[in-house]
């Protein structure tokens, strides 16, 4: 069966969209501004599930989602517009209320300004709509396309929490207010994301990388979408990857290390620097993971001096 990759890719040359491929449409503005804009559909039962979510954090996740593209492309997000299809049995509570709540709770963090959207009644199931628009200077949006051979790869924070946090909640698990815990950790990673906005803010002011995109769909397949866009391969050493250590209390070592791999949800960045510029990136919260190679299409894993193929196994809808 075809993944939504390759449907992607298939809409993209069959009516040769050329600004198709990143994390954000790239659109003029003015003589010193670019647009980005991104629009992500979360759905009830596939994206996730009442029972082990609040209102509240939904709202959250479903602006912060879309902040991650921006942040991803170096952009500062300025503005959203929020649809929402809404199951009547909800709409008689409070929960969008709630929803709203948590939406604005995080708009206001980033000064964004919802600026309209849509209500309408869905059969069953609660489906999310969102729309960001950021800006970035004149042709300075950090792509995905434009990672070089010899460029070292960086990852920002850990990885792998947001998917234990989501086994945990399959084991029945739940988040629990005001508790700092280990398990409340891993599952207000997978609940209630914090996007990488002001990471993205020192990145872009530094002007060195080369490429970057945010962990969304997991470390071997978005550093795969880079891999694929730059027409470059890549080498991982699977010592580097920084595996969040809440996992190691509920996980064996292997399971830890598939999800920081394939996991997805972390919503990091995953970047590219030249190795001349390395050392301005000391005082940033980010691990070094990796080169770029000219191995077109292929991922080597080097894991105890031992070399394999890195297979693409994030998360994919179909």
């Amino acid at each position: 069966m075809r993944s939504e990759f390759d449907f992607i890719q298939n809409i993209k040359q069959k009516y040769s969209l050329g600004r198709v491929g990143d994390d954000c449409a790239v659109l003029p503005k003015d003589a010193e501004i670019d647009l980005l804009v991104t629009a992500d559909l979360l759905v009830e039962n596939v994206d996730f599930r009442l029972e082990w979510t609040t209102p509240e954090c939904l709202g959250h996740k479903s602006l912060a989602v879309s902040l991650s593209d921006i942040a991803a492309m170096g952009g500062k997000p300025v503005w959203s517009m929020l649809s929402v299809g809404v199951p009547e049995y909800l709409w008689k509570t409070d929960f969008i209320d709630k929803f709203y709540e948590g939406w604005f709770a995080l708009a206001r963090e980033y000064g964004v300004e919802l600026i309209g959207g849509d209500v309408s009644r869905a059969p069953e199931s609660l489906i999310i709509d969102s729309i960001v628009g950021g800006e970035v200077g004149k042709g300075r949006a950090i792509m995905r396309s434009t990672a070089r051979p010899g460029d070292t790869i960086f990852v920002s924070g850990s990885l792998g929490a947001a998917a234990g946090g989501l086994k945990l909640l399959e084991n029945g698990s739940r988040f629990t207010a005001n508790s700092f815990d280990s398990t409340n950790n891993l599952l207000l990673k997978q609940l209630k994301l914090q996007p990488q906005i002001m990471l993205a803010k020192q990145l872009y002011s530094l002007d060195i990388v080369t490429s970057m995109i945010d962990v969304s769909d997991g470390l071997s397949s978005d550093l795969a979408h880079i891999c694929e866009e730059s027409g470059v391969g890549a080498t991982i050493d699977a010592g580097r990857i920084p595996i969040d250590g809440n996992l190691n209390e509920y996980f064996p070592p292997d399971e830890c290390l598939s999800m920081a791999l394939n996991g997805g949800e972390d919503f990091e960045l995953l970047f590219t620097v030249a190795e001349k510029n390395i050392s301005l990136l000391e005082t940033l919260d980010i691990s070094r993971i990796g080169k770029i190679t000219g191995n077109v299409g292929s991922i080597e894993l080097i894991t105890d001096k031992k070399s394999t193929v890195l297979q693409p196994k994030g998360y994919r809808h179909f």
